[in-house]
């Protein structure tokens, strides 16, 4: 696998450190996650760390800290998900970490940085594309704006810029010998991976152009690209934006084209949308998928996720660890295949610490225990702590 034997601590955190560290691990990097002690009253599962190890260790305490940096001293990349200065006030910012530890890769994964008026701002993925401009771009004409759930800032921004930052850091420490901070920051990411939307703003694809949103072309505004209600209460998703495909979608419709409006009179728009709409509405989603899919027209049935498991597509695969469909592991490489974690199940807050102290620490049994006892590490007995 790519990233095999690279170590990779993965302070504890929320969605997207947690990815980061899932990405690393799908591709063969061993992830060590340091759990906290005492469980806050708002804890989430951490549902994506399936395939890592885990150690309970206080690293408030300064005997936890020592633990920790012994571990570094064993490991590639450190990834935490604090708000900027809370490392710092552990003793345990980059400037502390790499000047014992050159080598290491140290990620941050934060809202906004270290370095501006938003540093200690709270905030989740709906308040980073609030204030990237973001949000108000996606939202209906004349309708508020609906956030896309958390992936935009938190995974795709955050979690696998993260990532991505992390491999680029170890790839050229293999000729400067050097770790690194890489800095990522949600609200930038998300601003980052949208590019396009402010590079061709002059092009009308959204409100980036300073239109109104949901009347530009991706943005709902645009009748060939929008999903449209059926006669089963389902929907259809039609992206006929270039031509060729467009004239698939009418035919599919059994409309007129020469009945219909010119395809970029905008004018006519709304008259193709009621046109397309009436159409729609005549026949279930199974009907028209049938239709279409001999079609080459970019028009798809909404599938829910269930569905969407269940077709021979290649995108999700079973797993008897999860309740819900598992997405294959992406990109797919042909000479290095992912090992993706799903495969295995989620460990037990200090499931592994007895083995991880040992294994990579090198502490003795009786340090070990010395340390359970002090209540430095936690060590949980619910499964044989196996990898």
């Amino acid at each position: 696998m790519a990233l095999h034997g690279i170590r990779v601590i993965e302070l504890g955190g929320l969605a997207p450190v947690p990815f980061c560290g899932k990405v690393l691990r799908d591709f063969g990097a061993n992830i060590i996650r340091v759990d906290r002690m005492a469980q806050t009253a708002f804890e989430i599962e951490d549902v994506l760390a399936n395939g890592k190890q885990s150690l309970g260790l206080d690293i408030k305490s300064p005997e936890g800290r020592s633990v920790l940096g012994r571990l570094l001293s064993k490991s590639d990349v450190l990834i935490e998900p604090f708000r900027p200065g809370v490392m710092e006030r552990l003793g345990l910012g980059p400037d502390e970490i790499l000047g014992t530890h050159p080598t290491l890769i140290y990620a941050r994964l934060s809202g906004y940085g270290p370095d501006n008026t938003l540093s200690c701002k709270a905030g989740h993925d709906i308040n980073y594309l609030s204030r990237s401009g973001l949000l108000s771009l996606l939202a209906r004409e004349d309708s508020q704006p609906t956030a896309p759930i958390n992936l935009l800032a938190d995974f795709a921004g955050g979690g696998l810029l993260s990532a991505l930052g992390i491999i680029l850091a170890l790839y050229q420490r293999t000729s400067t010998g050097r770790g690194q901070v890489v800095d990522t920051r949600m609200a930038n990411g998300a601003a980052y991976v949208s590019s396009f939307l402010f590079a061709a703003s002059h092009l009308g694809f959204s409100a980036a152009s300073n239109n109104k949103p949901g009347t530009n072309l991706l943005d709902t505004g645009c009748p060939f690209y929008d999903t449209y209600r059926t006669a089963d209460g389902r929907f259809m998703a039609v992206g006929a934006l270039e031509p060729k495909f467009y004239s698939q979608l009418v035919l599919g419709l059994r409309l007129d084209d020469e009945s219909l409006p010119s395809q970029f009179d905008v004018s006519g728009w709304p008259e193709l949308r009621r046109r397309f709409t009436a159409a729609f509405i005549e026949r279930s989603m199974t009907e028209w998928a049938e239709i279409f899919a001999p079609l080459d027209a970019c028009v798809s049935p909404v599938w829910t996720v269930d569905e969407a498991a269940n077709q021979d597509s290649g995108i999700f695969r079973p797993s008897s660890h999860w309740t819900s469909p598992v997405p294959v592991v992406a990109p797919i490489l042909s000479d290095s295949p992912p090992q993706d974690g799903a495969v295995e199940s989620l460990p037990v807050s200090g499931e592994h610490s007895r083995y991880i102290l040992e294994q990579v620490g090198s502490y003795s049994k009786a340090e070990i225990d010395e340390l359970i006892k002090r209540g430095i590490v936690s060590q949980s007995e619910t499964r044989n702590a196996k990898l």
